[in-house]
């Protein structure tokens, strides 16, 4: 995926860090970092050097690059589960509730593209070890997953496997949101048409009137 091809060197002047949450600083510098150079230019050292933080002040934090980054994805997916279930819950459930997560997925993807790349990048090498990394993604898309199962159970949507059917919608509203972050649809009326299409023809592929399931 692109990212900006800054020098590694001479971005901008660090910031003196003095007082407060260093460990929220420090994640905030990452997000930053990814968002304007890129995951592949983020270095703990490049990152306490603009706060002006010592390496051991660093160190009691984060143990190393690939630990700073679990953290990144970790903190995404809980923003995501949060933001798919009041959604959920905070449109009455059924279709309406279900459509609102699909805006709150594309809302989420586009306003926090730091998180969102770290989470499906593939970046974080440890993440099948991480049992909290593990715990955060399965209970984001158990979201889906459950709010499918209870369209299911209401007679709304096909009773195919809610697993698979809920990879089916992931994939759909994650390569929306990969189009978007990426500049590919630079219009925004571009973007305008095409979520609530997506949106559209994504519940009209898994409603009960559609053909049954083989």
């Amino acid at each position: 995926m692109p990212h900006s091809s800054h020098p590694k060197t001479g971005k901008r002047p660090a910031k003196p860090y003095h007082h407060g949450d260093l460990r929220r600083a420090l994640l905030d510098e990452a997000l930053r970092t990814i968002e304007t150079e890129g995951v592949e230019h983020l270095t703990l050292r490049t990152v306490g050097a603009r706060l002006g933080v010592s390496r051991s002040a660093l160190y009691r934090h984060f143990a190393d690059k690939q630990s700073l980054l679990a953290t990144v994805g970790k903190e995404g997916f809980s923003k995501l589960r949060q933001a798919l279930a009041d959604a959920w819950e905070g449109n009455g459930h059924g279709r309406v509730g279900f459509e609102a997560m699909h805006r709150a997925y594309v809302q989420f993807g586009v306003s926090h593209p730091s998180h969102y790349r770290v989470m499906f990048g593939g970046f974080i090498e440890s993440a099948a070890k991480d049992d909290h990394f593990i715990s955060e993604a399965r209970s984001a898309f158990q979201v889906l997953v459950d709010a499918l199962v209870e369209q299911q159970n209401a007679g709304d949507i096909r009773r195919d496997d809610p697993v698979l059917m809920a990879r089916f919608v992931w994939a759909l509203v994650h390569g929306t949101v990969m189009l978007f972050i990426n500049g590919q649809l630079p219009e925004r009326a571009q973007r305008e048409a095409l979520e609530p299409y997506v949106a559209e023809r994504i519940y009209a592929s898994i409603c009960q009137s559609t053909l049954p399931a083989g």
